[in-house]
């Protein structure tokens, strides 16, 4: 059956807004990756600073971790009971082409973690034109949640599990006849893993509010999985933290809290929710 002429111009309509929302998604797309590239040129630029005052820095004794752990020890012990005076690692390249890659890998994390609130920024104001003007109030503070949360995993990572792991890795021996020599592409990948691990870990309140918002959950029903969710906290920090219980709990602990956290934004989503609906 043939259209008739109404039915074409709807038709026709339906075809711009589509190729405008694919445009604008491209412009999004691209602004993103001029800024990725730009971040990635000044961080190659800068890479020796980023590279032996940043990632390398955790295996050195003079590290800002290991420094406040030392003033622990003095101050409730009175000694260097706690004090990290030698971490037993020293680091190879085994590869030609070896530095020249890790750098570029550094450069590009680098550039990852910095933009993450540009990225996300550029990804809301896509999203923003779908929204209606009540989920635009609501969500106004998501970019800047999201990307706090998303740097105190960072700093969360770099800080506590990186020593935390480094350490346990360098000191564990089977043997030994066997030395520890690890090339700096583990460090920088280790490293790299708990760094932007723990972001995205933290992240978990936020996604718990966005599946609230969208009614995929609900606080009556997070709060009855807790064990579970607890359980399957422990398991993701057995797998991302070395194989000590000490480890594992530091990582659970904050994870937990955020989980809680997340039960608390729902709670509060559902209330304005209820009183939206009595209006």
């Amino acid at each position: 059956m043939p259209l008739d002429q109404g039915e074409i111009e709807d038709f026709d309509k339906k075809e711009m807004s589509f190729f405008d929302h694919v445009d604008a998604l491209r412009g999004h797309i691209i602004r993103s990756l001029v800024v990725f590239i730009l971040l990635v040129a000044v961080c190659f630029s800068y890479i020796e600073i980023l590279f032996t005052q940043i990632i390398i820095a955790p295996t050195r004794p003079d590290f800002f971790t290991y420094k406040m752990v030392c003033k622990f020890s003095h101050y409730f012990y009175h000694s260097d009971k706690f004090c990290i005076k030698d971490i037993h690692i020293k680091l190879v390249n085994l590869q030609m082409q070896g530095q020249f890659l890790e750098a570029f890998k550094i450069s590009i994390i680098s550039a990852i973690i910095l933009g993450f609130p540009y990225f996300l920024w550029e990804l809301w104001r896509f999203i923003k034109p779908a929204l209606k003007s009540t989920e635009k109030k609501v969500s106004k503070g998501l970019v800047a949640s999201c990307s706090l949360l998303f740097f105190l995993g960072v700093l969360f990572g770099y800080y506590v599990l990186s020593p935390i792991s480094l350490n346990f890795f360098a000191n564990f021996t089977i043997s030994n006849q066997i030395e520890n020599q690890p090339t700096f592409q583990n460090i920088v990948s280790l490293i790299t893993f708990l760094v932007i691990g723990t972001g995205l870990m933290f992240e978990l309140p936020m996604l718990m509010y966005l599946l609230a918002r969208i009614g995929l959950v609900t606080s009556s029903t997070l709060k009855r999985i807790r064990r579970y969710a607890l359980l399957v906290i422990i398991i993701i920090a057995a797998i991302v933290t070395p194989p000590d219980v000490f480890s594992q709990i530091i990582l659970t602990i904050p994870i937990y809290l955020l989980f809680e956290l997340g039960i608390k934004l729902t709670e509060n989503i559902e209330r304005k929710q209820l009183k939206e609906n009595e209006q």
